[in-house]
């Protein structure tokens, strides 16, 4: 029995547009991201520093670390680019009547 649940993180109308948006959800730090490819939710610590990725550059598919510019892909969460060399934790989400949603 899946006992996951939807809940709902942000209304998309409060997303940065095209960018990565910082959202807290009870004591997790996310970044959801307006990605060319649609909408991903990662956490928003870097794996490699610790740094918050939502002060990052975001081109619309790849995310780099402010801190040590770690690259990872947004759609899969895979490092990309040294320093980072571990993926992020990425979370299932999904968009349900104008809601960013994440499954936890």
């Amino acid at each position: 029995m899946d006992l996951s649940k939807w809940h709902n993180i942000i209304a998309l109308d409060d997303l940065e547009q095209g960018d990565v948006t910082n959202v807290k959800f009870r004591t997790k730090d996310l970044a959801v991201y307006d990605a060319k490819d649609g909408i991903f939710v990662s956490l928003s610590r870097c794996t490699h520093g610790a740094a918050n990725l939502c002060d990052g550059y975001f081109d619309g598919t790849y995310i780099e670390c402010p801190l040590h510019q770690g690259l990872f892909d947004v759609r899969t969460g895979e490092a990309k680019a040294v320093p980072a060399r571990v993926r992020l934790r990425m979370i299932k989400s999904r968009v349900n009547k104008s809601m960013v949603q994440i499954c936890i």
